[in-house]
């Protein structure tokens, strides 16, 4: 954990504003450009994003492209093989016209097999202002899921900055400097948290491996000290035991919580991370907890905990947020970040396509998935 500050903090909560803001930062930028992300899709959000930077490239700017090889691979499968190549051939011309674009994979095989990789969204310029958050640069992101993601200035970029390191990036150490002299110490306290796991794992990987994991000690801590409420959202609420225990704990305590996450038809490829989120649908309605389904698909992280603090980033409730992927997320007791977060729970809860889950949701579905959900609910950790 990481204690530092921000003179300004915006959320993006509307998608056309993020995506403007983006781009907005990119075509601003005179000396550097840094972008992290888990997936860029070949699409109309993807080849936007590759024409502002190779526009960076061509009027000098020392352009930084973070990937992710297992998220690459993954999103893939959305595209197809004629706009792949396209991509690759895209990247190699950003490449040669001077840009650093870097794919990260693990250094071991057993964590590139299972699906290590870093998941951590940071875009920085010498402007001196940050975006972080949960979106990838793809449509999904844009114009179907929820995301949130906050634009930010003062002391906390270059700390945003310096962990782009960790995530597998290149950064140079004049531009950490360069931010760290323009950023005033004044503003609103935050807390960053951060942790790539396979940089402290051996060649087997996550099998055996034990941690420690910041965030999911952070996401623990969080439900452990709730005394009236949780809210959050996740991709697919599907958490690690010791957070899946922490959240039944608070429930049964008499914490209201309330779960927002995607429908199983939100994501069209798979239906295997819905699977494994309602394989933990009964314990969770048994202690409690009342869990929402977006139809559209819900990806963004947000905590809002006693309508007090609230926190945000890219961690998601997950076992691969845990021990395969780098995450990171921000704390905050700011008035006016707990009232943007309330807002945006209200609208979540007044959103006509949230499907309430209930104790007979197993009804609803055909034999087939529920033949799926009995059988394939013992491999949640992988899915």
């Amino acid at each position: 954990m990481r204690t530092t500050r921000a003179t300004s903090l915006v959320p993006l909560w509307d998608r056309n504003d993020e995506w403007r803001r983006r781009l907005e930062m990119v075509a601003a930028a005179r000396e550097f450009l840094y972008a992290s992300t888990y997936y860029l899709e070949y699409d109309r959000y993807g080849i936007e994003f590759l024409d502002a930077l190779d526009a960076a490239c061509g009027r000098g700017v020392a352009v930084n492209l973070l990937l992710d090889g297992f998220g690459q691979t993954l999103g893939g499968v959305l595209m197809t093989d004629r706009a792949k190549r396209a991509l690759a051939a895209r990247l190699d011309a950003l490449a040669q016209a001077g840009a650093t674009v870097t794919t990260y994979r693990p250094p071991f095989a057993v964590q590139r097999r299972l699906g290590g990789g870093q998941h951590v969204k940071i875009q920085v310029s010498e402007a001196g202002e940050a975006i972080f958050g949960s979106s990838n640069v793809t449509a999904s992101s844009f114009e179907h899921w929820h995301e949130f993601s906050v634009a930010l200035r003062g002391p906390v970029v270059p700390v945003l900055l310096e962990s782009y390191r960790d995530l597998g990036g290149i950064v140079d150490a004049a531009h950490v400097d360069h931010l760290r002299t323009a950023a005033p110490g004044s503003g609103l306290d935050l807390e960053y948290w951060f942790c790539n796991p396979n940089l402290g794992q051996g060649r087997l990987g996550p099998l055996g491996w034990r941690g420690p994991n910041e965030v999911t000690e952070r996401m623990v801590a969080l439900m452990d000290g709730a005394r009236t409420s949780v809210q959050l959202t996740a991709f697919y609420f599907k958490p690690i035991p010791p957070l899946l225990r922490a959240v039944e704990a608070a429930a049964r305590r008499g914490v209201q919580v309330e779960v927002y996450h995607s429908h199983r038809d939100a994501l069209d490829a798979t239906a295997l991370a819905w699977i494994a989120a309602a394989a933990t649908y009964d314990r969770l309605l048994d202690a409690g907890v009342r869990i929402w389904e977006h139809q559209d698909g819900e990806h963004s992280k947000i905590v809002l905990v006693d309508d007090e603090r609230v926190s945000f980033g890219s961690y998601n409730f997950e076992d691969a947020a845990h021990d395969r992927l780098a995450e990171a997320m921000l704390e905050t007791t700011d008035e006016a970040m707990v009232a943007a977060a309330r807002e945006i729970f209200r609208d979540l809860a007044a959103d006509p396509a949230q499907m309430a889950v209930t104790e007979t949701f197993r009804d609803a579905l055909s034999p087939v998935l529920r033949l799926r959900l009995a059988v394939m609910r013992h491999f949640k950790r992988w899915m």
